[in-house]
């Protein structure tokens, strides 16, 4: 929650995918019946306003109860899910784009969570490669094995981490989705019903966990792409995890200020 001005608490929701049902194996991601239900409780009760509205502390008083909707990364059910029922029910949300997955890519998460859905057995033996076995007989077993793996593989260098959830994917032959993700007539689309774009960095590394040339040109390069792409201004950027101090240094916060970025 922000307190802008010392003012009313504002409340900044965070979502990144809406699904067409429930997934067993991502329960924190509503189907479009939750995500609904969700949005109609959020505008009885809140008043719903721009996230930009909020964090640049705007000298223009703020409704009582104010809440921004965020997503992050760029799913194309972003689209075709989240963004009918918004409409529907009057409502506005920004939109975290990480441009270098658009137009048929697949983030790393996704690689490694389609491959456990698909790995047959008990046990899903990875310590050729650095990692450990798995165990995967049950569902709660496969949910933990991705968290472990992501928490793990997260850390790791953009290259090192491609490397390795291909390397995964290729041992069970796993058939990989690539329709996950936004294309750009999608991003354009968003900005056209109203919807704010926001950078997310080019390919979401850990900021802290890369060099610093590394992060500068993700940075950039993720405003620069959407900036073309919109024939606009990209004011807004969202830090990859976006833990302080753990995935984002005051050397970032820089480093988005200098790209010309008002808010991250």
């Amino acid at each position: 929650m922000l307190g802008p001005g010392g003012g009313n608490p504002a409340t900044v929701m965070i979502f990144h995918r809406v699904l067409a049902q429930p997934d067993e194996l991502r329960p924190g991601e509503p189907d479009a019946a939750r995500f609904e239900q969700v949005m109609l409780w959020v505008k009885r009760w809140f008043s719903v306003v721009p996230l930009e509205r909020i964090a640049t502390f705007s000298s223009q008083p703020l409704p009582p109860r104010p809440l921004a909707i965020t997503f992050d990364d760029g799913y194309a059910d972003n689209y075709t899910l989240a963004m009918p029922i918004l409409r529907r029910l009057g409502l506005n949300a920004t939109f975290f784009v990480a441009p270098g997955f658009l137009n048929g890519g697949r983030m790393f998460n996704d690689t490694v969570i389609e491959t456990i859905r698909q790995a047959p057995g008990l046990q899903l033996d990875l310590r050729s490669m650095g990692l450990e076995s798995y165990s995967i007989g049950t569902t709660a077993e496969r949910l933990a094995a991705i968290d472990r793996l992501l928490r793990k593989l997260k850390y790791f260098s953009i290259e090192e981490r491609t490397e390795r959830v291909t390397a995964i994917a290729r041992k069970i032959d796993a058939s990989l989705p690539d329709d996950l993700m936004m294309t750009d007539q999608q991003v354009l689309g968003m900005k056209r019903a109203g919807m704010t774009i926001g950078a997310h960095t080019m390919s979401h590394p850990i900021l802290a966990a890369v060099e610093d040339e590394v992060a500068r040109a993700e940075i950039v390069q993720s405003k620069q792409y959407l900036e073309s792409l919109l024939g606009e201004r990209v004011d807004l950027f969202a830090y990859p995890n976006g833990r302080p101090k753990q995935d984002y240094a005051s050397a970032h916060v820089s480093m988005a200020r200098e790209a010309g970025l008002k808010v991250a």
